[in-house]
């Protein structure tokens, strides 16, 4: 036999080798596949690994729930506990529960603090002169939220009261949907309890990880007067309370007026945790607790005169706290400062998402895992419009130890008005031989263009140091640190604040500013209302 016979012979012999055995070896890994495919469920079974939904990881981001409860013009002192500066003492028992379990912070802030606005930020990230959500309207279509970012990762989202207010854009879709008609006028904690469970056990039943936006109308004007009469469907809170033993916080005179309406709202505010209360239970009974993040906020402060829909520290301070048992130990938080629009990157980053791009906030998610994070000593807050076409821009930073606030609105002309003021500022009003009240009504009307006030010694906002010569250099510092921020966040109102020595040429410049860029728009509210019908038609139950 040649060489070359002999080669050709054994190259074939090869050839004819490699195939039997890869065919063989084939055989063999689909042999393996099918094995192992059989043995997985028995093996899981009897290890007790197996995910299912009735035994998911409470400590993987894969499994996790979300809820945000929302109240509805709550103080910074609205709730029982004293780290949030409580002084009614079990006001709100099943918050409290939740919350000294949670990580709180006591300088969480709104940022924007008016209903629509606040929440449009909480949804976007982003600030509302950037997001086109500055008023009661909605923000660019372009703009992304939060619920279309967890609709993509799988998630089913629902919204308990508040919706259009917390819609954010017109063509916001939520899978589940009862707005306040459906929750005895959003005051009827059994109904948030109904909801709550019908939407979760659905969710758990096909095994969908769920966002539940619940938002309580409480302590939401009107509060509830003890003798006055129920609204359509809602229940009585489970305590009320009397004038005579409730706190006056000190932003607000102690007169007979005031004392009344406060017992009205704490009333109100009870109902709030009643309905909270219900709210944690309906996760209980579904048995998925253990795998819900729960934060719990305000969109404002009281519906008073100096809090709601203002920039001073009790309309912009919020009771914030994030509850995720067995993740999150129990910590509170005193010396950094949470804004509302952080919590979208927030919960983006601890479910392991993409940080969203385009937005303004930043993940506090380390503070959340008990560590420390730089960058978190100021708070930056705003005012465009409130509930009407009128602006009155407001731009403001606070720290520790002071607050400022740009007014360029204020030229003794304009006058400022809401719908939240209740009775008060016209008791306050009557009062006209007392002349520190008389002043409060002034400033709350007019206002000036520049507020400065020392948090650490007033925290309730009641002297104005801007035209005291011993803080000239500390109001200098702090005007820096909002041009700043302006600058940093690309607030259009910004050349209006370098133009603040010059009063007429800063009007014109803001008052052009708010008929052009930030204009105002009308009829985004009805009009998503009357999406609402159709898609409870679809509702996911």
């Amino acid at each position: 036999m040649s060489d070359s016979t002999l080669k050709l012979s054994t190259q074939f012999l090869k050839q004819l080798f490699d195939e039997v055995f890869f065919n063989h070896l084939q055989k063999m890994k689909k042999i393996r596949k099918l094995l192992l495919a059989l043995s997985i469920p028995l093996i899981l079974s009897n290890s007790g690994l197996n995910q299912s939904n009735n035994h998911k990881d409470p400590k993987s981001p894969n499994n996790l729930n979300i809820i945000i409860f929302t109240a509805d013009d709550l103080g910074p002192n609205g709730v029982g506990l004293e780290s949030f500066g409580g002084k009614m003492s079990g006001l709100t028992p099943n918050i409290d529960k939740i919350a000294n379990a949670g990580v709180r912070f006591t300088n969480a802030y709104v940022n924007s603090s008016i209903c629509m606005p606040s929440r449009g930020i909480i949804a976007t990230g982003m600030y509302g002169f950037n997001s086109g959500h500055h008023g009661f309207f909605y923000a660019r279509e372009e703009v992304n939220t939060m619920m279309e970012a967890l609709r993509s990762a799988g998630y089913k989202t629902g919204i308990l009261g508040k919706v259009a207010h917390s819609a954010t854009k017109m063509s916001t879709i939520w899978d589940y949907v009862y707005d306040k008609e459906d929750l005895g006028s959003g005051r009827s904690p059994s109904k948030y309890y109904e909801r709550t469970k019908a939407f979760v056990n659905k969710c758990k039943s096909e095994d969908q990880p769920f966002y539940l936006m619940v938002n309580s109308h409480d302590p939401h004007r009107p509060f509830q007067e003890p003798n006055g009469e129920l609204l359509d469907g809602a229940e009585w809170p489970s305590k009320l309370y009397s004038p005579e033993e409730v706190f006056v916080p000190g932003f607000l005179p102690d007169i007979p007026q005031v004392r009344k309406e406060l017992s009205y709202y704490y009333n109100s505010t009870r109902r709030l945790d009643d309905t909270f209360g219900k709210v944690m239970e309906a996760l209980e009974d579904v048995g998925v607790l253990e795998n819900t993040v729960i934060v719990f906020l305000s969109d404002n402060g009281i519906a008073m005169p100096f809090s709601k829909a203002n920039c001073y520290l009790k309309a912009t301070r919020t009771s914030m706290f994030v509850h995720r048992p067995g993740v999150y130990k129990p910590k509170v938080y005193n010396n950094h400062f949470i804004e509302t629009i952080d919590l979208y990157p927030t919960l983006m980053d601890m479910l392991g998402q993409n940080k969203p791009k385009g937005i303004d906030g930043k993940s506090f998610l380390p503070l959340l895992e008990g560590k420390s994070q730089k960058g978190r000593a100021v708070a930056f807050t705003q005012i465009d419009y409130i509930n009407q076409s009128t602006p009155y821009p407001m731009r403001s930073v606070q720290d520790l130890k002071f607050g400022y606030i740009f007014n360029p609105w204020s030229d003794n002309i304009v006058t400022y008005k809401n719908a939240n003021e209740g009775e008060v500022i016209n008791a306050m009003q009557a009062l006209t031989e007392n002349e520190e009240i008389q002043a409060r009504v002034a400033l709350h009307r007019h206002r000036v263009v520049e507020e400065f006030y020392d948090l650490k010694n007033d925290p309730n906002c009641l002297v104005n140091l801007a035209n005291n010569d011993d803080y000239k250099t500390e109001m200098k510092k702090y005007r820096k640190i909002l041009k700043a921020k302006m600058r940093q966040n690309g607030d259009p109102l910004l050349e209006a604040f370098n133009n603040i020595d010059d009063k007429e040429k800063m009007k014109s410049l803001y008052l052009e500013l708010y008929s052009s860029v930030l204009k105002y728009k009308e009829g985004d509210v009805e009009a998503y209302n009357s999406k609402i019908d159709t898609m409870q038609v679809n509702n996911y139950e």
